[in-house]
């Protein structure tokens, strides 16, 4: 009796936690207008908004798995869920757009804490015999946050405002944090060695070229500034794949892209994000800004695109273990690819939803499609005792991903459009949103080189970690 109740609590805390950070990935997004116009924030701010959480979240997912091994999974996790509470907040109290997106690159680290130990504690609370169940529950609930995300965030703007968004993990985080600290039990992993350099080369790398992306039409491609950005950020990425290929305790194993399927679903999994991201931040807007739906009504409207991989898992899953992961995410990046291109050729300014809930759909189907596979083809492409690391190396690169897609398709919109009115909002919009659609049917490509069956025996303690889309 005392282990189960041990057991429901470690469910309980950890489910709700990763529910939580999940959540942030998203529910910005209805929010957006109301923040432009609260902080008179510029389409680059806005961008940071998002991107200041993915790029720390991406980034530091592997160094805090590593932290937590050596310092204990319960200690990093109740750190990391403090930082989140406390970031939060003062997200909330942000009285300018600087301080907004400060606080929402400290959310992003502590969310990197939180979700990833969030499932290895879980993990090592469970008998062997229950981790499948009390995995795919955990799982649903950062599903559930996904799908959510958009139509939370359009409910509490429109009847609040848009910093309730961030009012709202507080209470959460409070209540969590002492229930961490009594309820769950304390472990360690194989003791491991930090990469400081690496994660100090990628992280400024990475953090000059979304600069460089995001500055660029402002700026000028050409300025001095762009060009030490883009051409600094490049340096600095190359620099860092030069040191993990001889650092004797990489942060990130190259070796783990010497197998085919490993290079080939990672490929896939960038583009996927890189076009959904991209695309959701840019229409989430155009549904308010130019159709005039206000955030409660614009989350709605998405809910046939992010909730639907919520209904499309329980027929995807039986059908993938039958056939491979290998089909469903190319025909998942297809129909995405598909959805997504619809929308650049024929949206305007006064596309009715009808017209618009079709694409919709299918991009939505898409993602289920590819959601589902992703995770055993990833593991199944690597030895049993590198999955853990494979695991966080995708979910940092699907971060990512979003990450490129916000700053690249808000250059191009930028550079073709703008907030001016409702037809140079689609000027904009329309290049994008194409872009992005042709981005991820390259991502199909790139799912054909999947061998056709991979192994599908999974070390349930390194199972992967389902971040947000």
């Amino acid at each position: 009796m005392t282990r189960n109740r041990s057991v429901g609590w470690t469910f309980l805390v950890t489910a709700l936690a990763a529910f939580m950070v999940a959540l942030d990935n998203l529910v910005v997004t209805m929010a957006l207008p109301s923040i432009r116009a609260d902080l008179n924030a510029t389409i680059d701010q806005l961008e940071w908004t998002v991107n200041a959480y993915t790029l720390t979240f991406a980034v530091f997912l592997l160094p805090a798995a590593v932290l937590g091994d050596r310092l204990g999974r319960r200690r990093v996790f109740v750190g990391g869920l403090g930082l989140f509470t406390l970031a939060s907040a003062a997200a909330a109290l942000a009285p300018n757009i600087d301080l907004l997106v400060a606080a929402r690159a400290l959310q992003g680290l502590g969310g990197a804490a939180v979700l990833p130990l969030s499932l290895t504690l879980l993990t090592s609370a469970v008998a062997p015999e229950r981790r499948g169940a009390a995995l795919g529950i955990w799982g649903a609930s950062s599903g559930l946050a996904v799908a959510l995300g958009p139509l939370l965030g359009g409910a509490i703007t429109q009847g609040g405002s848009w910093q309730y968004i961030f009012w709202l993990n507080v209470p959460i985080g409070v209540a969590l944090v002492p229930l961490a600290v009594r309820r769950l039990g304390e472990s360690h992993g194989p003791a491991k060695r930090l990469d400081p350099i690496g994660l100090g080369l990628i992280s400024l790398g990475l953090f000059a070229l979304v600069l460089g992306l995001v500055r660029g039409n402002a700026h000028g491609w050409t300025s001095t500034s762009e060009l030490v950005a883009l051409v600094g950020g490049g340096v600095l990425v190359l620099a860092f794949v030069a040191w993990e290929s001889r650092a004797a305790n990489p942060m990130l194993p190259l070796r783990l892209f010497g197998s085919r399927g490993f290079s080939a679903v990672n490929t896939a999994s960038l583009v996927m994000s890189f076009g959904m991201f991209g695309s959701i931040f840019l229409l989430a807007q155009f549904l308010q800004n130019v159709q005039g739906y206000d955030p409660l009504a614009a989350g709605l409207r998405t809910l046939p695109w992010t909730a639907m991989p919520v209904l499309v898992a329980p027929l995807a899953g039986p059908l993938s273990d039958r056939i491979g992961g290998r089909p469903l995410l190319v025909l998942g990046l297809i129909l995405q690819g598909v959805g997504l291109g619809w929308l650049g050729l024929e949206i305007t300014t006064d596309m009715s939803y009808g017209a618009m809930l079709l694409p919709f759909i299918l991009s939505g189907v898409g993602m289920g499609l590819f959601f589902v596979p992703v995770a055993s083809v990833v593991m199944g492409s690597v030895p049993a005792e590198m999955q853990g690391v494979a695991s966080g190396a995708n979910n940092g690169i699907r971060e990512l991903g979003g990450v490129l897609g916000i700053a690249v398709l808000g250059a191009i919109f930028t550079a073709r459009g703008g907030f001016t009115s409702g037809q140079a909002f689609v000027d904009g919009l329309r290049p994008a949103m194409a872009v992005g659609g042709i981005a991820v049917l390259a991502g199909a490509a790139a799912a054909v080189l999947i061998p056709r069956r991979q192994r599908t025996v999974v070390d349930p303690v390194a199972a992967p970690v389902p971040v947000a889309v």
